[in-house]
């Protein structure tokens, strides 16, 4: 397949720098990613992963992250019950419970996989409570978004031919008829 890399590292870049300024996400809050390379390749999800895509989309999310301050979670595909890719600081950080596994391609996907390669100090986690997610190619991250999870329009709809779906998490309202709630 016929795979732009600089396409897609900058539809990267403008995915996320644009979900975490319009999620107004502050330094050390967790941005996940869901990503299936396969789909960014045109391709049906799982049949088609790419190490290399993988790396460009995964050195796409880091730069942005490091930019301001937030922390990645890449989740891993349904072999591995969608488990995540944290840095051990931020497992810490959030007391994540660890699970023993090594994501690869074909358990784990493409971007798990090259997340555990390159994090400085990578740690599989069970679940996690972000504050806002980026689903790639449709891998179903809304398990992964602190409640209640908000959709948002991002300009980019697609990274490479894979649909681009974004969230973000506000607070509960609680309360009845008399409630009054400052929205932002």
């Amino acid at each position: 397949m016929d795979t732009d890399l600089a396409t897609i590292g900058r539809q990267t870049v403008l995915a996320a720098e644009e979900l975490i300024k319009t999620a107004q996400l502050k330094p050390g809050q967790i941005l996940v990613v869901g990503c299936s390379t396969s789909e960014v390749q045109g391709a049906r999800i799982g049949s088609y992963g790419s190490d290399v895509v993988a790396a460009r989309i995964l050195s796409s999310l880091l730069k942005v992250c490091s930019w301001y301050q937030v922390s990645l979670a890449i989740q891993c595909c349904e072999h591995l019950n969608r488990a995540l890719v944290v840095e051990q600081a931020v497992a810490d950080k959030y007391n994540l419970e660890e699970v023993t596994v090594i994501p690869v391609a074909k358990a784990g996907g493409a971007l798990a996989a090259q997340a555990m390669r390159e994090f400085a100090c990578p740690m599989v986690v069970e679940a996690i409570s972000a504050h806002a997610g980026l689903d790639i190619g449709s891998t179903l991250i809304g398990m992964h978004i602190k409640k209640v999870a908000v959709p948002v329009r991002l300009t980019p709809k697609y990274i490479g031919e894979a649909y681009l779906t974004a969230a973000r998490a506000r607070p509960k309202l609680v309360g009845g008829a008399r409630a009054i709630y400052q929205l932002s």
